[in-house]
């Protein structure tokens, strides 16, 4: 049944990605229909991960309280009605509240499969389930901006955001009926006075912080991808929305091997060395500087292709530190899961909004797309110097192991 679950998991994270990126490459057409410029849409794709962001613990303390199966049953029907609805905008105003309701619906995936993969798995098994769970993102965020790219030649946005909304509705009919409650959560009683001390251990916690830090940068550098990525390629390179959308899916791949082998690397070295520190955060502070590094080196590279394959190392890189934060924070969260890891998904969500406004800010005041590709490359260093200070050496909430 644990393989049926995560199979469900994945195949949930892979149909919110293609959901969450549709509006990635028709930037454009968007734009054009609406009578907004490259700032606008730049507010539209940061309202959805604000609002993403702002439901986070709220969806994280439902999924621990009720647990998983019906959590993310719900989360599921209501994020793709949203995303359909979204087709219907007519204008700016009810674009941007329509899919930052969809984002805010979207807030509970990833704690509530966070909660089943601590449940369904040992330590040493929790990195490689993380690192499918990410995969499967990636798979999504790779396949969108080229099927987006490909249906955009054929029918509109809208129709698209329709047809998007189908998979994420027949899934969550599918997970209720399929998944039962005893294979999907931990769930214990939650009282109101367990609720401040909890908020006081996460908020008096170096390595919570730390955790969240790490999640704040490492999102709002990824999120590039899912966002401008397809843009800044067009224009830099000076190539079609068609070939950029194929190109994008570059990325998308190698975020998607990243995740993959990242989990399976970091359960491997684990069960070697029987060392956390070494497993989980070494490897995140090799793989956050060679990102960097790579990103750098892609812009001094003139042919398209060997640019971009770069850029994709770059963020197999990314990808295959970044499953450490999903892991650790597994471990740490303790009976808590759900709870831990959507205050540490919020921070990387308020990072991710704050990504695509900045940029599309930059770029309407008519200025070059290298400030992106930099500003990318820096805050992997930063975040690669985060992960070296970061150590948390037992649960938050729980002494014991799970």
């Amino acid at each position: 049944m644990h393989r049926w679950g995560m199979g469900m998991l994945c195949l949930a994270a892979l149909i919110a990605y293609v959901q969450r990126s549709a509006l990635s490459v028709p930037t454009k057409n968007i734009q054009a229909d609406l009578g907004i410029d490259a700032s606008a849409m730049g507010w539209v794709m940061a309202t959805w991960y604000w609002g993403y962001a702002i439901l986070q613990v709220p969806a994280g303390w439902i999924a621990d309280s009720i647990g998983s199966r019906k959590a993310l049953a719900v989360y599921a029907f209501a994020w793709s009605i949203l995303t359909g609805v979204a087709g219907f905008s007519g204008s700016f105003g009810s674009l941007i509240f329509l899919w930052g309701l969809m984002g805010m619906a979207q807030a509970g995936i990833f704690p509530a499969s966070a909660k089943a993969i601590g449940a369904w798995f040992p330590t040493q098994g929790r990195a490689f389930a993380s690192g499918l769970l990410a995969s499967s993102m990636a798979v999504g965020a790779a396949l969108a901006p080229a099927i987006t790219a490909q249906l955009l030649l054929k029918i509109s946005w809208q129709t698209i955001l329709l047809i998007y909304a189908i998979p994420g509705m027949a899934w969550s009919l599918l997970f209720f009926w399929l998944i039962p409650e005893t294979g999907t959560s931990q769930t214990k009683s939650i009282s109101k006075g367990s609720l401040k001390s909890d908020w006081q251990a996460m908020l008096t916690s170096q390595s919570m912080l730390l955790l969240c830090l790490q999640q704040f940068l490492r999102a709002a550098a990824m999120v590039f991808f899912g966002t401008w990525f397809t843009r800044f390629l067009e224009e830099t390179k000076r190539i079609t929305t068609l070939d950029a959308g194929r190109l994008t899916a570059w990325a998308g791949i190698g975020v998607m091997l990243g995740g993959i082998s990242g989990g399976t690397v970091s359960d491997w070295v684990l069960k070697k060395t029987n060392n956390k520190r070494l497993s989980r955060q070494g490897l995140a502070v090799i793989s956050m500087t060679l990102c960097s590094m790579l990103f750098i080196f892609s812009h001094f590279i003139s042919d398209v292709h060997l640019s971009v394959f770069i850029m994709a190392l770059g963020a197999y890189c990314g990808a295959f530190g970044g499953i450490s934060g999903y892991s650790v924070a597994i471990d740490f969260g303790g009976s808590r899961i759900a709870t831990v890891f959507s205050v540490m998904n919020m921070c990387g969500n308020i990072g991710a909004g704050l990504f695509p406004l900045i940029v599309g800010k930059w770029i309407q005041m008519g200025n070059n797309w290298s400030f992106a590709l930099f500003l990318f490359a820096g805050i992997f260093a930063i975040d690669a110097v985060i992960w070296a200070l970061l150590n948390p050496k037992k649960p938050l909430f729980d002494t014991e192991e799970k």
